[in-house]
């Protein structure tokens, strides 16, 4: 049964989600038709364009990102709390970027006179657009109405191109964040689409490591993690220290070995192919490698809805209108 967004989506409990959009019918509508002889290709890099636009105008960070052939992953990170603190003119800024706005708010970027009248009317955009700048349900209906509308236009037809409405998981805690993200940036590989996470197109993790690859050949030295990071994904801050700086609570190399490390294991030709020596984040969450296999193999399909500890999930399920702990033997299992 479909449940209300308020009941998915608790920023007062956590600024994490992981958003899956698919195709109608889960038709190959963004890669290659084999029954019309036709590439879809192209459309991949569009949504990935604009997600990462998206992003710069929402505040809404990037986690992790996938764009397959017939769907798409998202963990976002919502920062609500600067989008609060934002001045009413970055706000309308903002905005403009998205709708074309109208004489007051054109008048007010422009420093003209504004009326009593208007500065009400003003007041009130600007209240409205902060709300929807740090909301999901916005930032994806902008995101899925711009491909559908597109797409339908390159085939000369009208329709869903999208099957439903967004589906999206609450990442209640550390483990929940980690493990989505690992499910994201390794789906082209599970979906033997490419073999190495470098390979893996129109992943999160193919960005990070190209831009990390650059700044290498580069020879340009860094002091910060954030350095070698694209601007256009939420950072790795590092391991918890103080101050601790905004970003990702993990080590960026520590990531990428762990993905690396999963990637190998999942693969067909070395099934249980786990090294001796864990890598250090699974160590530091307490996950066992077999649960962790798990948990990047069938994310989607073991939990629906909050995803995270017992004790996590416990804690908050009244928040989101919850009346019974959902994914209680999952969670047991997955991540204690």
């Amino acid at each position: 049964m479909t449940k209300p967004r308020k009941q998915q989506v608790s920023l007062d409990d956590t600024p994490f989600y992981h958003c899956v959009s698919r195709c109608t019918r889960q038709a190959f509508l963004c890669g290659f038709d084999h029954f019309s002889n036709r590439s879809y290709e192209h459309r991949r890099q569009q949504i990935q364009d604009d997600m990462l636009r998206l992003a710069s105008v929402f505040s809404i960070e990037i986690a992790a990102f996938c764009v397959m052939s017939n769907h798409l992953h998202l963990v976002l990170h919502v920062c609500r709390d600067e989008c609060l603190a934002d001045e009413p003119e970055s706000i309308v800024r903002r905005a403009h970027q998205l709708i074309a706005g109208n004489e007051i708010t054109h008048k007010f970027l422009n420093k003209e006179p504004i009326e009593p009248w208007e500065r009400d009317q003003l007041d009130l955009f600007v209240d409205t657009w902060r709300k929807r700048l740090y909301n999901i349900s916005w930032f994806m209906k902008f995101l899925n109405e711009g491909i559908a509308r597109r797409a339908n236009k390159e085939d000369n037809c009208t329709g869903h191109f999208w099957e439903a409405r967004f589906k999206s998981q609450a990442l209640l805690d550390e483990q929940a964040v980690l493990s989505a993200m690992a499910y994201v940036d390794l789906n082209p590989i599970r979906a033997a689409m490419a073999t190495t996470p470098e390979q893996s197109d129109l992943t999160s993790i193919q960005r990070r490591i190209a831009f990390w690859k650059d700044k290498a050949n580069g020879n340009q030295e860094s002091d910060s993690d954030k350095d070698i990071q694209p601007e256009s994904l939420m950072p790795f801050a590092g391991n918890p220290r103080q101050p601790m700086p905004s970003g990702l609570a993990f080590s960026l190399v520590d990531y990428l070995q762990l993905v690396e490390w999963t990637g190998r294991a999942i693969r067909n030709d070395k099934q249980g192919a786990i090294p001796l020596s864990k890598p250090p984040i699974i160590q530091r969450l307490g996950i066992s490698p077999k649960h962790w296999l798990e948990l990047c193999t069938n994310f989607e399909g073991r939990f629906k809805g909050l995803v995270g500890s017992i004790q996590s999930i416990s804690s908050i399920s009244g928040n989101f209108g919850l009346k019974r702990r959902p994914n209680f033997t999952n969670s047991n299992l997955l991540f204690n």
